[in-house]
């Protein structure tokens, strides 16, 4: 069943506290579920435990993590600690992130696809209360849903083979669909198992018996009849997008690929960001009247998505508070 839950966003313009706020917000009008990403700000599972404890009964998605920064071993003890101290049900997501964080920032080996499937098999056990590395969780958390971080078709047969979810991030509604054929055919291209010693591809699945494909979730930013100082807002997060991999090339095929250009020669942000057209943040968010974003998370359902997390906006709508209470009764009856 389809569903639409928040995201804590940390806007470049806005007190990274406002976290807190818009996680009470989205507790209060309704909605199901909260995702805590991690940034420049909050330790992700120090943010979750605060909200946890402020609010009284939203589900916690943590994440996508940067796969390479945490050990399996940190990953599961910090998923333990939310859910041992908030009494709250918590999930985990991990990405790959970017060698800027990963190798800058953490000083770790930037491997991105080989790190995710040892993490998710290892945090999966551990989770599950096995022993792995001879550390065994205290308490463990059983069942717990690992969602992975998806751009680049590397990580998207990853993702279909080792996830319980599939995440997408500022994306249009077609790249979902598009996502969506993906992991379906990498579900059963070489699912099966190699003969003993042979170093040959395994074989296909049938697709009449392969497993269905992960549910796919996706964030898009959301702002209700936004003004000029939201437009900004919007227009400098996107920004930071135009040049990494994959996210240039969506929006290259979008149409704009003259700005994705100038993202990578160098352009400074507060320059590209007062080009970004409006109907490139329409492409990719949901904004506009309550019916008009009620039609585009519609739309992102229709395309593949079975989750919608949207990120509000808040230059002119503190902690998005106006947007979630407005929306709420349109997106969240009969969806948690």
């Amino acid at each position: 069943m389809s569903s639409v839950g928040v995201v804590t966003p940390f806007w470049l313009d806005r007190p990274p506290v406002e976290a807190l706020d818009i996680a009470l917000a989205a507790n209060d009008t309704g909605f199901g579920t909260l995702w805590i990403g991690e940034m420049a700000t909050f330790d992700a599972f120090a943010l979750a435990t605060a909200v946890g404890l402020r609010t009284s009964r939203i589900s916690l998605k943590i994440g996508p993590l940067a796969v390479g920064v945490r050990s399996p071993v940190a990953l599961a003890l910090g998923l333990s600690t939310v859910v041992a101290t908030t009494g709250r049900t918590a999930s985990l997501a991990l990405g790959a992130s970017s060698p800027r964080i990963v190798t800058g920032w953490h000083g770790r080996e930037w491997e991105p696809v080989r790190r995710m499937k040892e993490t998710i098999r290892d945090t999966r056990a551990l989770l599950d209360g096995n022993r792995v590395s001879g550390f065994r969780l205290q308490q463990p958390v059983p069942g717990t849903s690992i969602s992975v971080a998806a751009f680049g078709p590397a990580m998207t047969k990853v993702a279909a083979a080792e996830g319980d979810e599939v995440v997408l991030n500022l994306v249009s509604a077609d790249h979902v669909a598009a996502v969506r054929d993906r992991l379906a055919a990498a579900r059963t291209a070489g699912g099966g198992t190699a003969a003993a010693g042979s170093s040959a591809a395994p074989p296909p699945i049938d697709p009449a018996t392969a497993p269905p494909p992960p549910p796919l979730a996706v964030w898009i930013p959301a702002a209700l009849d936004p003004g000029p100082t939201t437009l900004r807002q919007l227009r400098a997060q996107l920004a930071v997008y135009l040049a990494p991999p994959g996210y240039g090339e969506m929006f290259t095929a979008l149409g704009h690929g003259d700005l994705v250009d100038q993202a990578r020669q160098g352009k400074p942000r507060a320059e590209l960001a007062a080009e970004i057209p409006r109907d490139l943040l329409e492409q990719v968010g949901a904004i506009g009247s309550a019916q008009t974003i009620a039609d585009r998370v519609a739309a992102y359902h229709e395309a593949g998505a079975e989750h919608v997390g949207l990120v509000p906006a808040t230059a002119e709508d503190p902690a998005g508070r106006r947007l979630l209470t407005t929306l709420s009764p349109l997106l969240t009856k009969g969806r948690r």
